[in-house]
């Protein structure tokens, strides 16, 4: 078991929740442009890594901040207030740096020790993908939706199914770290929400992938993993897939919270069309601001809570069984299901303000809902499967 390690530093964590606070009006300004371009504009990337946002997860042995766990779900939760697509990429893109930490060290080495500022996109539809062992590693092959941050990054992290002529061995989920020279990227992010996330299609045709450059999903379901006797912070021994929707979940927040800001500084100076009376002296428009803002502060207190819990048994040693892993994801469904509650309530409220394109409020809709879409945060989903497991089923979900 990796040894206990102690929170990490407040004052790295201060400055670079201040360094997320300083970039949300650029980001809002160029928000536009963002959605135009369909990724992140270059100045953007440039300004994330020059605040070092993208390393504060990976280990302080290559220059990374390695914070604890919550300060994925609270750099987006700041950044979202700008845009919510480039709070998506960040927190994708960081917290790979954290799952490369739990790879083979040779892994570690042939990213980090080129370029420590790489970034690693992802896709974790495993059926997508099949691989077969073979002698040194395995022959991967597959075509992957979904990868944000792709055309930014010169790595990719892409689940698949490890194929076996002998069905007693079962089904093996395991990641595959590849070279952007190994796949082909295909430009099919036309979305309506997150546009400016980049979530394009790769593909494998087929190629040799070396096993220290993989690792088992069973592997990273807490407690020591391949990269351990090299990264023995506590947060390298947390449960990769349980925690998946909190990588997330802190862009929906933020997004929401946005909304809500813009909706209260708006409506202190409307007045209504029709008969020009305040829009903020109508009981209804009080009521609203409440059921929102109490949505939102619940979402968030749930986030950061399961978050730090899960720093606390990690530390500890203990490895939450099957219950506590389903509750963290029944949790993070439910509370990224109130952010865009939050949201619905607020573009309803706003009544025609709500159509224009060249407002915010239309984004934060778009953005809300196309967050909320993602599987991780399906609540009927992760609903069903705490279910089964509290009445005594096994899990279905073969990450976990």
């Amino acid at each position: 078991m990796p040894k206990a390690s102690p929170p990490a530093d407040i004052s790295i964590y201060a400055a670079m929740i201040d360094r997320a606070k300083a970039l949300v009006p650029r980001l809002r300004d160029r928000a536009p442009k963002t959605e135009e371009l369909r990724r992140l504009p270059p100045e953007t990337e440039r300004d994330l890594h020059d605040a070092g946002l993208f390393r504060i997860m990976q280990p302080k042995r290559v220059g990374g901040a390695e914070l604890d766990y919550v300060a994925l779900v609270d750099c987006a939760d700041v950044l979202a207030r700008g845009d919510a697509s480039v709070a998506w990429n960040f927190a994708n893109l960081a917290s790979h740096h954290w799952m490369l930490g739990m790879f083979d060290r040779r892994a570690q080495d042939l990213v980090w020790n080129e370029h420590p500022d790489a970034l690693i996109a992802s896709s974790f539809i495993f059926p997508s993908g099949r691989a077969v062992k073979v002698d040194g590693g395995y022959r991967l092959r597959g075509h992957w939706p979904f990868s944000s941050g792709v055309s930014s990054s010169e790595w990719n992290m892409l689940g698949a199914v490890v194929s076996s002529d002998d069905e007693a061995d079962g089904i093996e989920y395991r990641i595959f770290l590849l070279h952007k020279d190994d796949y082909t990227v295909t430009d099919t992010w036309n979305a309506s929400g997150l546009r400016g996330t980049g979530s394009n299609d790769v593909e494998v045709a087929d190629t040799f992938v070396a096993e220290p450059m993989t690792v088992a999903v069973g592997e990273l379901s807490g407690g020591p993993t391949p990269g351990s006797a090299d990264n023995p912070n506590a947060l390298y021994a947390l449960p990769v897939f349980s925690l998946f929707p909190y990588v997330l979940s802190g862009a929906a927040l933020g997004n929401a919270q946005a909304c809500l800001d813009d909706y209260i500084d708006i409506t202190r100076h409307r007045a209504s069309t029709y008969n020009h009376a305040k829009l903020g002296d109508f009981q209804s428009t009080q009521i609203k601001i409440a059921e929102a803002s109490a949505k939102i502060d619940a979402a968030r207190l749930i986030m950061r809570s399961r978050c730090i819990e899960a720093m606390a048994d990690a530390r500890s040693g203990r490895i939450p069984d099957i219950a506590a892993k389903t509750r963290l994801r029944r949790d993070g469904a439910y509370s990224d299901n109130l952010s865009t509650e939050a949201v619905s309530l607020l573009s309803s409220a706003s009544g025609a303000r709500g159509l224009f394109t060249t407002g915010a409020l239309q984004r934060q809709f778009r953005d809300a809902h196309a967050i909320n879409s993602h599987l991780a945060f399906n609540f009927d989903a992760a609903g069903t499967n705490y279910g089964r497991v509290a009445l005594g089923l096994p899990s279905e979900n073969l990450t976990l």
